[in-house]
């Protein structure tokens, strides 16, 4: 018997338009199929993997498809108006927007362990997800975005795209149309479906979000220092010439302060940290060598923008011995 999680041997690299909408064909009748007239329940990330899944079932089933995207806090600037705009305004999803903000925030508070920031970040996603399936009716479906990377590192589904630990009566059955696909294959799919650049070549970003790059425990200010510090070296990067020639980037705020001086007096502030880094397959990660006079630039801009920052400093370390992610 054929093992539906196992790519074939003769199945060719999807490179070309032609191929992904090859693709997208023979999925939309698979998932019709499956699916028939009954609802599809989907936890939207704004991530590749979930948005091209939400996109090609949008394509497949439009309104039977019930996004729901969670605003835990932890996410980039923008990223939640991103997934409003390009589902709910452009292709018409019918999304469910969480705002659980404040709900997170006040779970982590004084935690600085990383490992158990993960854990509550994980714990309450479940729950906030399950909260909303309990909302709806007739749902005997749930779409997630596995991709075959994650089957062959962690089995049937991957942990984070599972929307694992809910309760035994909401098993749904799973629709997993790119478990097949690797991630490069996942990006020609969203191109094809029509998802924006910004969406289909997002850079990889931790699940439990910022919340690993406010180092130690939470607070909302530090919290919107990584935000609004992160957009600044995103868009300077893209300014010149470093989107897509760097593989990953972001800013970190540690859990303590320094002194510095700001309009002739003293200031006690934090520290933004810059790391940047470039790997095949994150095994290993190498430093790149930018320009100082952007590194200059870029903290001219992070130290005038960015309030309650007085310093900016450029992680030189590669993996290893340091991680690409500081927690």
């Amino acid at each position: 018997m054929e093992d539906r999680n196992k790519r074939p041997e003769n199945m060719e690299r999807l490179r070309t338009p032609a191929q992904a909408e090859a693709f997208i064909a023979e999925q939309i009748a698979q998932i019709r199929a499956q699916v028939g007239e009954q609802k599809v329940l989907l936890a939207l990330s704004g991530g590749v993997d979930s948005s091209v899944v939400a996109a090609l079932l949008i394509r497949a089933i439009g309104k039977q498809l019930v996004c729901v995207h969670v605003n835990h806090g932890l996410l980039r600037k923008g990223e939640p108006e991103q997934v409003i705009e390009v589902f709910r305004n452009q292709m018409d999803a019918n999304l469910i927007y969480v705002d659980a903000v404040d709900r997170f925030l006040d779970k982590l508070a004084g935690v600085a362990e990383p490992e158990q920031k993960r854990k509550i970040i994980g714990a309450e996603f479940i729950r906030v997800f399950e909260e909303e399936a309990r909302k709806l009716e007739g749902i005997r479906f749930l779409a997630q975005g596995t991709i075959y990377p994650d089957i062959l590192e962690s089995g049937p589904v991957k942990a984070h795209h599972n929307v694992g630990g809910l309760p035994e009566d909401l098993q749904f059955e799973l629709v997993e149309p790119v478990r097949l696909l690797f991630k490069d294959e996942v990006r020609v799919v969203g191109t094809a479906l029509g998802l924006p650049d910004s969406m289909v070549y997002r850079q990889p970003f931790p699940d439990p979000g910022l919340g690993v790059r406010c180092l130690g425990a939470i607070t909302r200010d530090r919290l919107e220092a990584v935000r609004e510090s992160d957009a600044i070296l995103r868009e300077e990067f893209a300014k010149n010439g470093l989107q897509g020639q760097v593989w990953q980037y972001f800013t970190v705020v540690p859990d303590f302060k320094s002194v510095g001086i700001r309009d002739e007096a003293r200031t006690f502030e934090y520290p933004v940290i810059l790391r940047a880094v470039n790997t095949v397959d994150a095994m290993t990660a190498t430093v790149p060598d930018i320009p100082f006079s952007l590194l200059q630039h870029i903290t001219q801009r992070i130290t005038a923008e960015v309030k309650g920052v007085n310093r900016v400093l450029y992680d030189l370390t590669p993996k290893p011995t340091g991680t690409i992610e500081w927690e």
